[in-house]
């Protein structure tokens, strides 16, 4: 019997050993796993209307294992950052885009993530119509922000002129965002650009995006328990006299003046809002939540008859 139990010990032993030098070996074996390759492929669709071309782009990211990847996805035009958005559950974004007259190369970039490498797609050539009326383009750049939760960036919008020579009188656009998640916002300096006739040079805007910081309720001395103490006493006396007024008619009026006592008190303690904003302070701020987000940054004007709106868009990520 114990040449059984002693052969039972060494077998959970060397079990037990087994196991302990297989862990750090699956764990070395995920330190050493190397991101996936990807393909970022982006379809073009140009569409002309009133003299304008604007373009209807879908970029699509897989990972050489034919899973669809996760980030943010950035369209260049030329080499210069135009927009950006948040890659869906498909591994695509689509995006589009108002095109200044002329020649265009757009590509897609995905800058990769902690599984997947980056990649780039093949350039597409698009010939954009030249409009007769004033008009003006959006761009920003970066086309990606990441900051974590109570930081602040600065994103630079450019709007460019076209045909201004055409204007009779200042243009101005206005500039605002949205598509920004929970706790957090965006302002912009200017926020209202103004386009003179024959302008050509592109005018900028500072978007900056602020987030929120988780905070805790602040808890404040002075907690008044006497008070506490007595509250619950003098509601189980009043249970009492309620239940006693069907025998002695004289306890109305003494439950009366008592109901009265315990509304004064309740008023004047942690059951009033008041009191407890005192005591305990304001409710804690939630943080802004985590994710990539697909923010859309407008520019708009107006002659007084006809609205113009252009928008471009910012991948946004909070960590």
């Amino acid at each position: 019997m114990r040449g059984l139990i002693r052969r039972g010990l060494r077998l959970e032993f060397v079990a037990a050993m087994g196991i302990a030098l297989a862990v750090p070996a699956f764990g070395l074996a995920a330190e050493n796993a190397q991101p996936v390759a990807t393909q970022t492929t982006l379809a073009v669709e140009l569409h002309d209307q009133a003299g304008r071309t604007t373009a209807n782009l879908t970029a699509a990211v897989l990972g050489e294992d034919g899973q669809p990847a996760t980030g943010a996805v950035v369209v260049t035009d030329g080499g210069r950052e135009v927009a950006g958005a948040a890659l869906n559950a498909k591994g695509q974004a689509t995006f589009s885009l108002a095109l200044s007259a002329g020649n265009h190369s757009l590509s897609a970039t995905y800058a990769g993530d902690a599984e997947h490498l980056a990649s780039v797609s093949p350039a597409a050539t698009a010939q954009a119509q030249a409009s007769a009326t004033p008009d003006f383009s959006i761009a920003i750049s970066p086309a990606t922000l990441s900051l974590k939760a109570g930081q602040s960036g600065t994103v630079i919008a450019s709007i460019t002129p076209e045909n201004a020579s055409s204007l009779t009188a200042p243009m101005f656009v206005t500039l605002s965002c949205s598509g920004l998640p929970d706790q957090s916002s965006c302002s912009f300096t200017p926020g209202n650009i103004e386009i003179l006739p024959n302008a050509t040079a592109a005018i900028t805007s500072s978007m900056v995006i602020q987030t929120q910081q988780a905070e805790g309720m602040l808890m404040r001395p002075g907690t008044n328990n006497v008070a506490l103490a007595i509250l619950l006493p003098g509601a189980l006396g009043l249970g009492g006299l309620a239940w006693s007024l069907h025998r002695r008619p004289w306890l109305q009026r003494v439950s009366l003046l008592a109901l009265v006592a315990l509304v004064a008190s309740l008023g004047t303690t942690s059951c009033n809002a008041r009191y407890n904003y005192y005591n305990h302070g304001p409710p804690p701020n939630p943080a802004t939540p985590s994710g990539t987000y697909t923010v859309d940054v407008t520019a708009q004007s107006s002659n007084g008859v006809t609205a113009t709106t252009h928008t471009t868009t910012l991948a946004f990520t909070v960590q």
